[in-house]
């Protein structure tokens, strides 16, 4: 018990002896406390005479009511299981569709409180080093430099790349992404080369028409058809310089955001054609801070030309 809280057993001497009209002085010096608390003691219950019980079950109650209050419902651990579980939203994102501050979720994740587990949080234990390119370079065509940079205002600048599942051998996904809206479109290759690619991008861009002006590339041999995916479509493919990953800084963070549905080692032949819509469906509807936590098909849509 500590010094600062009394007894039961002292309130019932202070209650006996202010009954028999005791001196604060003497009641505070044989408990050893100070007269200040005895004076609190006794006006404790305000306008009813001083009565051990009361003050002692008072006491009770209000220790029971001491620390903050959690905002943890059932409701909202729930919400939070399947956004993490089923939607692969990020803590920031789900801080976003509830008003709950972000760090509420780390500490009750801390705590033992959520019923998921910091393994299972987005891009946790993704390994960013990358195994040697084996396919070779392809031949270098238009260079970045030339790309007319719009600041990310209106749509139509897109950057593609490949996802694979880390086998040596299998399917492989292709990635395009528009630069303003983050739009990310996600289609399986029939095979890892230059035309199985061309034929993706060239049906892209000829679904999308005017909405689909350029795309920017890496080196990988899958671009090598470069030269026939623009005679057909009549749009610029621009290549980024080599080993410089950050000129598309765009679609790297969409395939990471990718990663949370398709981790390494899960082979793209056992995702489904159904499963695939599923993932470009909660990719695009996903609040994201960078977009003033719009979703990317919102802004993808309002500029979209018909």
């Amino acid at each position: 018990m500590s010094k600062s809280t009394l007894s039961f057993q002292e309130r019932a001497v202070i209650q006996d002896w202010h009954d028999s009209a005791k001196s604060l002085r003497s009641i505070a010096r044989h408990l050893n406390r100070s007269v200040s608390t005895i004076s609190y003691e006794l006006h404790r219950l305000r306008d009813q005479p001083y009565s051990a019980t009361a003050a002692q079950n008072q006491t009770t109650s209000r220790r029971t009511q001491r620390g903050r209050k959690t905002n943890l419902t059932a409701n909202l651990n729930d919400f939070i299981t399947e956004g993490i579980r089923v939607r692969h939203l990020s803590f920031a994102q789900i801080a976003q569709l509830t008003g709950e501050a972000k760090r509420n979720f780390y500490n009750w994740l801390a705590q033992g409180r959520l019923e998921i587990t910091s393994e299972e949080l987005p891009d946790r234990a993704i390994r960013y080093q990358r195994s040697h390119e084996t396919r070779g370079k392809a031949a270098c065509g238009r260079s970045i430099e030339e790309r007319t940079n719009n600041g990310r205002k209106t749509i139509g600048q897109f950057e593609a790349d490949t996802v694979l599942s880390g086998k040596k051998k299998g399917q492989a996904l292709a990635t395009v992404v528009d630069r303003a809206s983050r739009l990310t479109i996600t289609r399986r290759l029939s095979g890892r080369d230059s035309g199985a690619m061309k034929a993706v991008l060239v049906d892209i861009a000829s679904l999308l028409g005017d909405n689909f002006k350029t795309v920017t590339v890496d080196h990988g041999k899958e671009f090598a058809k470069y030269q026939e995916f623009e005679d057909e479509t009549g749009k610029l493919m621009y290549f980024a310089h080599a080993y410089s990953p950050h000129e598309r800084g765009t679609n790297e963070q969409r395939n990471k955001i990718l990663r949370r549905f398709v981790p390494k080692g899960r082979p793209i032949e056992d995702i489904t054609d159904e499963e695939l819509v599923d993932i470009n469906w909660k990719m695009n509807t996903m609040p994201l801070e960078c977009l003033n936590w719009r979703t990317p098909l919102e802004v993808f849509w309002e500029q979209m030309r018909f």
